[in-house]
């Protein structure tokens, strides 16, 4: 059985639409606080740190070029989830953080978030 990936965007980027200000996103920043706050329950997990420029390239490779929005939970092949967003190629993956924390939670043992 393979491994779940976690896609997070690496921060510290610029956008060229924001000359001369640098940025984090800040889904991408929450799971890594989830990741940070419990790291034996982050080690079953393969976690993949992208550069924000499209084409992501890891992720084309993982869900096609039209899911390259971060972040993203790529489940182990064959699983399935009912948070899944979609699959790609036999691929099931979540896009959604909220649904992402879910799934960590139900899949990998993380406490639940507080409502």
């Amino acid at each position: 059985m393979t491994r779940d990936t976690l896609f997070l965007l690496r921060p510290g980027f610029d956008d060229p639409a924001y000359p001369g200000q640098r940025f984090y996103c800040w889904h991408c920043a929450l799971l890594e606080g989830v990741l940070a706050s419990f790291p034996d329950l982050a080690e079953n997990l393969d976690v993949e740190r992208v550069e924000w420029p499209r084409p992501r390239h890891p992720v084309i490779a993982a869900v096609g070029e039209a899911n390259q929005s971060l972040p993203l939970l790529v489940l182990g092949h064959g699983e399935t989830s009912e948070r899944q967003s979609g699959i790609f190629n036999g691929q099931a993956f979540i896009n959604d953080k909220d649904q992402i924390l879910a799934a960590l939670s139900e899949r990998h043992g993380f406490p639940n978030p507080h409502p």
